[in-house]
């Protein structure tokens, strides 16, 4: 009988194109050159975009390049040097200025590689890299083609913005001074259409966008086409609404962006300088009973996982809202320390992965059913967020709501509340999407003010 295979996560070889003994090497220059310790970060991309408007193509851009990030660390004292140069001889005088700055420059108590005890040893396969051959320009104008035809032949739609389709590979590689030495390839594909419906100054403008690590994944061009062709034309002839204190319900392309938010003011780096208004919420309720928020680097062909992060450690799967509860801080090696806690694979900067609310139990009719006067958002306007306070306000357009249906368009608009109360008064429906590496399905949130213009 055929055993089966162990499938405990592995540490893979270098991907490819990856010159593993140069780095490996450059970590002994610069030690030899008098850094205490050193981390190496090699980056190789390629990538192509073509837009097309009105039928015609507009934009054929194609691009390569490679770039090596040395950072040398003498005590508390670091400087990070690149180069687009490989040679011996270039590498040799890149470690010489990297270890000649960190003298010059002043100590950071929270500067340093991770120790050996805290590095990622294993990692799993996330499958980030279709490994088909680059899509010719040719194949992308026509990606691009199929859905502004299919925006384009929406009953309404009277102009384009055009779409665009993309295509990239990217390849990357860390090494530390202290043994960690790992990199992985990802790929991506793109597609969007933007197109404009009505006449004069009656015209509105609406969107569809597609991201994919696979191809496969892509939403197909025509729909993507007939989305945006259809948001625009429904947001024909729209109203104004007075001033109000309603429900306000977010589409799913927008609810994201309320992640974000959290996602800001749960960053290590803010909480250490003591300018998030969540500062002091750790291990407290910051939404309703039953709602969970997770961060997973480990999904796959996530667009935003990760085997392990930009510092060298170990990723994991964290409900960061469990039960409505705020249970971690994202962390990096520095917020880590400056707040004396262990870091949680965030680093560098405290950057989210796979970020998404899980779904609810309504559908988006049945969130909104009960609603007699309130507010559907589809499009936001500015960016009126502070992150210490929590005070948000941002221009917005949608729909009223009326006796639990989305009644007519409204544009013109102001929405405003604190994102402590917008979080406590959240409820998700059940059409989550990953569309993104940040994602949450449609969710309506309780008495927020609407200011009509």
């Amino acid at each position: 009988m055929a055993k089966l295979k162990n499938s405990v996560p592995r540490k893979p070889p270098p991907p490819p194109g990856v010159d593993a003994d140069l780095l490996a090497d450059l970590m002994k220059w610069a030690k030899a050159a008098g850094a205490d310790s050193a981390e190496g970060y090699y980056v190789s991309g390629e990538s192509i975009s073509v837009a097309q408007r009105m039928g015609k193509r507009e934009k054929l851009e194609g691009s390569e390049g490679r770039d090596l990030r040395l950072r040398a660390f003498i005590g508390q004292r670091s400087a990070s040097v690149s180069s687009t140069d490989f040679s011996p001889k270039a590498l040799r005088a890149l470690v010489e200025r990297a270890v000649s700055m960190a003298r010059a420059v002043p100590e950071d108590p929270y500067a340093g590689i991770a120790p050996v005890e805290l590095l990622a040893t294993t990692w799993p396969d996330l499958d980030l890299d279709d490994k088909r051959r680059p899509p010719s320009a040719k194949a992308l104008l026509g990606l691009a083609a199929e859905a502004e035809d299919a925006a384009r032949s929406v009953k309404g739609v009277t102009n384009s913005e055009g779409a665009e389709a993309s295509w990239s590979r990217t390849t990357m590689m860390l090494v530390t001074s202290n043994g960690f030495s790992g990199g992985n390839r990802r790929s991506g594909y793109s597609l969007s259409c933007a197109v404009l419906a009505g006449e004069g100054t009656g015209m509105e403008r609406d969107y569809e966008w597609s991201s994919a690590i696979h191809f496969d994944d892509l939403m197909p061009a025509a729909k993507v086409g007939r989305n945006a062709g259809r948001f625009a034309v429904e947001r024909l002839n729209p109203r104004k609404a007075g001033n109000a204190r309603v429900p306000v319900v977010y589409d799913r392309r927008l609810a994201g962006g309320i992640l974000g938010h959290l996602a800001g003011a749960i960053n290590g780096r803010g909480i250490a300088r003591g300018t998030s208004f969540l500062k002091d919420s750790l291990g407290q309720r910051i939404f309703a009973e039953g709602v969970r928020i997770i961060d997973n680097p480990h999904r796959k062909r996530g667009l935003g996982s990760r085997p392990f992060d930009g510092e060298g450690l170990p990723t994991k799967r964290r409900a960061v809202i469990d039960d409505g509860n705020l249970t971690t801080w994202l962390l990096d090696l520095a917020s880590a320390r400056q707040l004396n806690l262990p870091p949680t694979g965030h680093g560098p900067g405290g950057s989210t992965s796979n970020f998404y609310l899980e779904k609810g139990t309504l559908s988006p009719d049945e969130l909104i059913a009960d609603i007699k006067s309130g507010l559907y958002i589809t499009d936001l306007i500015g960016f009126g967020v502070n992150g210490v306070t929590g005070d948000y306000s941002r221009g917005a357009s949608g729909f009223w709501i009326e006796n639990g249906k989305k009644a007519w368009p409204v544009s013109g608009l102001t929405v405003a509340g604190n994102l402590k109360d917008m979080f406590l008064n959240m409820t998700a429906a059940n059409d989550l999407q990953f569309k993104s590496s940040t994602n949450a399905p449609t969710v309506r949130i309780e008495g927020m003010t609407i200011a009509g213009s």
